[in-house]
């Protein structure tokens, strides 16, 4: 298994990151969604990727995992209801400037950019904001931010407000009690694999003191709003993949945000709710795949 390296960016952050596969393996960054750090990404999704000669390149976001806390205030309760972010607020923007800080120091020029949830959200803007950079974007269960798609079912609001854990047990079932309900019964999670992964994600992060990381995340998307104007600048070629079912990002995000990027493929899976089970994995990997060997091949013409 990879190591945990780090870097220091110039913008401020402190980012913990992550590579697996062949020195000389096409560079593929994975971008974890909100709360979640490198670990999110399945390892046999990791082992896919690096078996067909990927480098992949992983990172705990800002406020996430073993990267730097930022030290402004979190957002209130009402705030984040409201979608009310503080002034002193971050973006995606700052995020995907972080993504964007990371390729530099590791050398990497041009990446093939996979992001899930907000992961996608931050790699959208990547692919926005820094086009030469991005090689082919593929968007998990991901919105444009726009109010009218891709907002959070109202059961999902409710397990959202309930306050943060306090020890690594409650964390751990309050994991797999919101599994049960942003998951799915056609592709089921591996109780045992998300217990570990969980209890993980608590040593991690810092046990109880990350509690402040996720609501500052929140905001950021809230800070960054619509970005249907934004994506449609993207030039990269995009693959965007969503589930029927999904109570986190309603599927109407998945499907605004193929529509706004020009020539984006989109695919929806029947029953996939907002988690990368383990019968989901060798799909995700396989598409995935051929998406970049197809934009691979139509560059080269």
């Amino acid at each position: 298994m990879s190591e945990d390296l780090f870097v220091d960016l110039p913008a401020g952050p402190r980012i913990c990151y992550r590579v697996d596969g062949p020195a000389d393996g096409t560079p593929l960054v994975l971008i974890a969604g909100l709360g979640l750090d490198l670990t999110s990404w399945p390892q046999r999704l990791v082992d896919g990727f690096t078996e067909r000669g990927f480098r992949v390149v992983r990172l705990d976001n800002r406020d996430a995992g073993r990267s730097s806390r930022i030290g402004t205030p979190p957002p209130g309760r009402l705030r984040q209801l409201f979608a009310r972010p503080r002034p002193d607020a971050y973006d995606l923007g700052d995020m995907a400037a972080d993504i964007v800080g990371l390729l530099d120091r590791l050398g990497l020029k041009r990446v093939q950019l996979l992001g899930m949830s907000m992961g996608g959200m931050i790699a959208q803007t990547v692919a926005a904001r820094h086009p030469d950079r991005v090689e082919s974007l593929t968007s998990i269960f991901s919105t444009t931010g726009a109010r009218s798609v891709g907002q959070p079912a109202r059961s999902t609001l409710v397990r959202m407000a309930k306050g943060p854990a306090h020890t690594v047990e409650e964390s751990v079932e309050r994991h797999l009690w919101m599994l049960r309900h942003i998951g799915s019964a056609s592709f089921p999670p591996d109780d045992d694999l998300e217990r570990a992964w969980a209890a993980g994600l608590w040593e991690r992060g810092g046990g109880a003191r990350a509690k402040e990381g996720r609501p500052r995340q929140i905001s950021a998307i809230h800070a960054s709003g619509d970005r249907t104007a934004e994506l449609r600048r993207i030039t990269a070629p995009t693959l965007v993949i969503h589930g029927d079912t999904d109570r986190m990002v309603h599927v109407s995000g998945g499907r605004a945000t193929a529509a706004a990027i020009p020539g984006a493929r989109y695919v929806e899976i029947d029953g996939m709710g907002h988690h990368i089970a383990p019968s989901l994995i060798d799909r995700l990997v396989a598409m995935t795949t051929e998406h970049i060997t197809t934009a691979a091949e139509e560059s080269a013409r």
